[in-house]
């Protein structure tokens, strides 16, 4: 029989299609054996068989325990608020800065800090009871700076801003005073009323004057303060003068007292100027137990 060229190279074509297959098929069941092999990461076995606990998250720091935390908002002490400093604080409580340092043993006076709760009466005293002892003044020795004499009450001062009109020629009497704690009150100066008081705006009056003008105490006491320490209030004297009462002198262009030297009624305490102001003025505060009050109502008449 005769067989022609394309006839015999049939089977061979055949057979290389087969070799090509079984190759094809061995490469695939090698590349399913690798790829049924396991190759997760290898985990520790407990005994019990429970896998191990995850990292311990990290233990949070224990929030700072300032003194006196255990006091905060009792009567008789006062929490540190951002931008107080001892002599805000000593005014706001109606205290002595140097007072509030001893009571609380304070190492550095020029570092309080917010949410610090500081003893703000003395150790031993009830704080819910109201104390007005005065000043005692017969142990110690006034230091008269140029001091001038008081307004003669017989000569009126210039007419106050918003102040009563003149009284009657035969006046009834005037009832005394609640809670004056027998302090004789005098003006503190002698310019007119431009700003009255206001608990929200203006914690005291405003008095207009002339640059140098005399600044006298406005009762007997002791110099708490003198220096301008206080932002706002520029060159200022802090008056204790019991318990009960403090004044504030600001805005002078001169002090003439130091901090514990004790002052009289009327005495020259400063001179008026405009440090901290925009224009020359005293603004003067009166504080009951810390506490602001209108000091026209505890002033005498002009």
């Amino acid at each position: 029989m005769l067989f022609n060229s394309f006839d015999i190279q049939i089977p061979a074509v055949k057979s290389a299609r087969r070799a090509a297959v079984l190759a094809s098929a061995g490469v695939a069941l090698v590349l399913a054996g690798c790829a049924s092999t396991n190759h997760r990461a290898p985990v520790e076995e407990r005994a019990n068989g429970s896998r191990p606990p995850a990292a311990a998250a990290a233990t949070p720091e224990a929030p700072k325990v300032l003194p006196g935390a255990e006091n905060a908002g009792k009567p008789g002490y006062y929490t540190v608020k951002q931008g107080d400093t001892l002599i805000r604080i000593g005014l706001e409580s109606g205290q002595n800065w140097r007072d509030i340092v001893k009571w609380n043993n304070l190492e550095n006076p020029n570092v309080v800090e917010v949410g610090q709760v500081l003893r703000v009466v003395p150790p031993g005293v009830d704080p819910t009871v109201a104390s007005a002892r005065g000043v005692t003044s017969s142990s110690v020795q006034t230091r008269p700076l140029d001091a001038k004499p008081a307004p003669a009450a017989s000569s009126p001062p210039p007419t106050v801003a918003g102040s009563a009109p003149p009284a009657a020629a035969n006046p009834a009497p005037i009832a005394a005073r609640i809670d004056d704690d027998e302090l004789n009150w005098l003006w503190p100066a002698s310019g007119t009323v431009v700003a009255n008081f206001d608990e929200a705006r203006n914690k005291g009056l405003a008095i207009a004057g002339k640059a140098g003008d005399p600044v006298l105490a406005a009762a007997d006491g002791r110099v708490v303060y003198a220096g301008s320490g206080l932002r706002g209030y520029g060159n200022l004297v802090i008056i204790k003068h019991n318990n009960t009462y403090l004044t504030a002198y600001a805005h002078n262009q001169a002090l003439l007292v130091k901090e514990d030297q004790a002052v009289r009624r009327g005495q020259k305490i400063a001179e008026m100027g405009s440090t901290d102001a925009e224009r020359v003025q005293l603004h003067f505060e009166v504080r009951k137990q810390g506490k602001p009050v209108d000091p026209a109502k505890l002033l005498p008449p002009r």
